[in-house]
């Protein structure tokens, strides 16, 4: 159970969900309230397919590819940091017209890169990779319940942005940019004591 809590905090965070939020707002700011319902579960469900292949998968791409698990810890963790790293400094950056179909709004750019983006990608890998048989279970449970979470927060982002304003939100997407640097330093701390047999 703890392990399924604690997996389901790292994705949460992962997915930098006020990001996303903002993004989604800024995106649906011409769709009607049941065309926004419709994007976010589009959006969150294409999310759920990727990274459940990325989960199984994960181990069996690092064979093929002959890389060990420490090394894709470290560029997947050095790519996270560049990604926390452009949270902070950067915020939240709109290029929607709102011209896009429902359909290629809640695949691309929502679903990937914005929920899914290269640096989750490889923070998915190396999570599914570490984890084994009933573990990896418990891993893809927490993963589920923080996209889950994801969703209920698109279906309220509305509501969400009339409380916190934009600026609230750019604030929340900067402490969740300082959260994923600490992970990413985490990540790659363990590949190179790993690496180094410490």
């Amino acid at each position: 159970m703890a392990l399924i809590f604690s997996t389901a905090i790292k994705f949460f965070f992962l997915f930098a969900p006020f990001f996303v939020v903002s993004m989604f707002l800024a995106m649906t700011k011409s769709k009607t309230v049941k065309e926004r319902a419709t994007i976010a579960n589009r959006a969150v469900g294409a999310a759920v397919c990727i990274s459940l292949v990325l989960m199984f998968f994960g181990e069996a791409l690092f064979s093929i590819l002959g890389i060990t698990l420490d090394s894709f810890r470290i560029g997947a963790g050095s790519l996270l940091f560049l990604s926390a790293v452009s949270l902070v400094s950067d915020g939240v950056r709109s290029h929607a017209t709102g011209t896009e179909s429902v359909d290629d709004v809640a695949v691309v750019p929502l679903a990937i890169p914005t929920i899914i983006g290269p640096a989750t990608i490889g923070a998915i890998l190396v999570i599914g990779a570490e984890l084994e048989s009933e573990q990896l279970v418990y891993g893809i449970l927490g993963m589920l319940i923080a996209l889950f979470a994801l969703l209920i927060l698109l279906h309220i982002s509305v509501r969400i942005e009339k409380v916190l304003g934009r600026t609230g939100l750019n604030i929340l997407s900067k402490i969740t940019g300082l959260i994923l640097a600490a992970m990413a330093a985490q990540i790659v701390f363990s590949g190179i004591k790993s690496f180094l047999g410490l």
